[in-house]
């Protein structure tokens, strides 16, 4: 307990920084980056031909959304294979090479690993179906007894993230447990050749240079004791946000802390991720204790609404809840499975105003940044897609709930769809792209110093070449209803109005960077609404 300690106030005081406190990673949904092979789909030969414009860019990493063999049930969340490359991706060789070309790059590699559950088509799963009950290859998963006279009835009453019972009867008449698709059954983490497999499947991967992994549902792998009911009322309530009762379970920690041993062993600058819904920001900061993973996805800033109040209370808990362990928080506006922000902060000229503010916002906290691909670009989620187009397993919670219009491919060049995503000729995407693109596309925006691309660029260099920036200390500066103000450092100076009227306050200095063209009149500054600026103080 005492190493522990000393560990926590070591990361306080900065003393044991790594690379991973305050990088900014970008996330690579590998279907829908870049094609190269001209099948309308992403892969791995697409993301390495892309690396040039992530170093570009400014990040220092990416993270690489699962590529393993697998049926697509769930787009790749669903592993038959955790040790090969699906043929849609590429090939083993062709990861491998994704990670010595990022390297050659300066840029970190963070791969996507899944423990809660595996395909239905993994070895394992199928030796279980036939092996039978009692068996040692049903151990590996989650099987039960049903209910009822004749077991026809679930083992219990809880409910799949994606609708509907979390239970699957199979033909001899036992259910399986599957938190999410049907296609994807937990597995058994009581069960020791569960933590040895995956043990085995990170140092693959490690082995071949990976520099971390995103632990997909960190929160979930271990069950609540006895699978217990918890109540359907419970569940409707709290279905889409996966903060459930049968998640969060405190044995999860051991698994993360055996992982963090793993991850030690390859030295200081190999890390984990974890992906964890956590009912409250104390909660959260137990995956990242000095024994544990290095960061935790902070989903409580990414659902906090446009509202100064609401946005400085969530950072405020964040900072406060990570502060003991000595972890650095983590910042993210949108990934794979929610509503691009641009659309969530009212879409069309406003949303992608308060995206840019968002963006300056963002990177100026402390700790590490995570940029979901086309952020950098405003891209709004796709909201028009045909029916019959639409393809996510979430869906069957309602069309509401589907993620097909965050995962639209990314436009590259002007002209029509596919906009570059795939070789010249190909004009079928797995997902359909909006004819309007061409004006968000990187081509278009490169050249462009007021598009959101160079907004990007430039704060990311900025944030680069200040020291004020990434890990460190935040104060918070009086300001008026409806903005915020914090300082960075000694000189830096954080506005954002988050209001629909312009605001003025004391200038904090000189103007460094601004999400829309902003004036500084003698001793006041003009914050238009719905901007942000970071100003460097001339009172050092």
């Amino acid at each position: 307990m005492t190493e522990l300690l000393d560990e926590a106030r070591r990361r306080r005081e900065g003393v044991a920084a790594g690379w991973w406190r305050d990088a900014v990673i970008y996330q690579v949904y590998v279907r829908s980056f870049a094609d190269a092979d001209g099948d309308g789909v992403g892969d791995l030969l697409g993301v390495r031909s892309r690396l040039g414009y992530l170093a570009d860019l400014g990040v220092d990493a990416l993270w690489v959304t699962p590529f393993y063999t697998s049926p697509m049930a769930d787009f790749g969340y669903d592993v038959a294979d955790y040790r090969d490359v699906d043929p849609v991706f590429g090939t083993l060789a062709d990861a491998e090479a994704l990670i010595a070309d990022a390297h050659a790059h300066g840029l970190k590699v963070i791969f996507d690993v899944v423990p809660n559950h595996t395909s239905d088509r993994h070895p394992w799963f199928e030796r279980a179906l036939a092996a039978g009950p009692g068996s040692p290859e049903r151990e590996r998963y989650i099987f039960r007894d049903g209910k009822g006279p004749n077991g026809e009835l679930p083992p219990n009453d809880w409910e799949s993230i994606f609708g509907s019972t979390a239970w699957t009867r199979v033909a001899d008449g036992q259910w399986y447990l599957h938190l999410f698709a049907p296609e994807q059954p937990d597995l058994n983490w009581e069960n020791p050749q569960v933590h040895a497999e995956f043990e085995s499947i990170l140092r693959f991967w490690l082995d071949r240079g990976v520099d971390g992994f995103r632990v997909d549902v960190a929160h979930g792998m271990v069950k609540a004791p006895g699978l217990p009911d918890i109540g359907r009322a419970d569940q409707t309530r709290m279905l889409g946000t996966e903060v459930l009762p049968y998640f969060d379970q405190d044995g999860v920690h051991e698994i993360h802390r055996a992982w963090r041993r793993l991850l030690d062993s390859y030295g200081d600058d190999r890390i984990g991720v974890a992906e964890a819904w956590a009912p409250t920001p104390e909660r959260l900061a137990r995956y990242v204790r000095p024994d544990e993973l290095h960061q935790a996805f902070n989903f409580h800033y990414l659902q906090a609404d446009w509202d100064a109040a609401a946005l400085r209370a969530v950072i405020d808990e964040s900072l406060a809840s990570a502060a003991p362990v000595g972890a650095p928080s983590t910042w993210v506006l949108s990934n794979h499975d929610v509503k691009r922000h641009v659309t969530r902060y009212g879409d069309g000229a406003l949303g992608l105003r308060r995206a840019r503010a968002a963006a300056l916002l963002t990177l100026a906290l402390p700790g590490s940044a995570y940029i979901y691909q086309g952020e950098e670009l405003g891209l709004p989620e796709v909201l028009d897609l045909p029916e019959e187009v639409c393809q996510d397993p979430q869906r069957l919670r309602g069309p509401e709930a589907g993620r097909d219009g965050c995962r639209v491919p990314m436009p590259w060049e002007r002209g029509d769809p596919p906009y570059g995503f795939s070789p010249p000729g190909i004009t079928g995407t797995w997902l359909p792209m909006p004819a309007t693109w061409a004006a968000l596309s990187v081509e278009t925006q490169r050249s462009d110093p007021g598009s959101m691309l160079s907004l990007y660029r430039t704060a990311l260099r900025l944030r680069r070449e200040r020291p004020e920036l990434g890990d460190g200390p935040l104060t918070w500066l009086p300001s008026p209803p409806g903005t915020l103000a914090f300082t960075r450092g000694n000189n830096l100076v954080c506005t954002v109005n988050l209001t629909a009227e312009p605001v003025d306050l004391p200038r904090p200095g000189a103007l460094l960077l601004s999400s829309v063209p902003m004036t500084a009149d003698g001793a006041s500054a003009h914050l238009p609404a719905d901007s942000a600026a970071w100003w460097i103080s001339e009172i050092a």
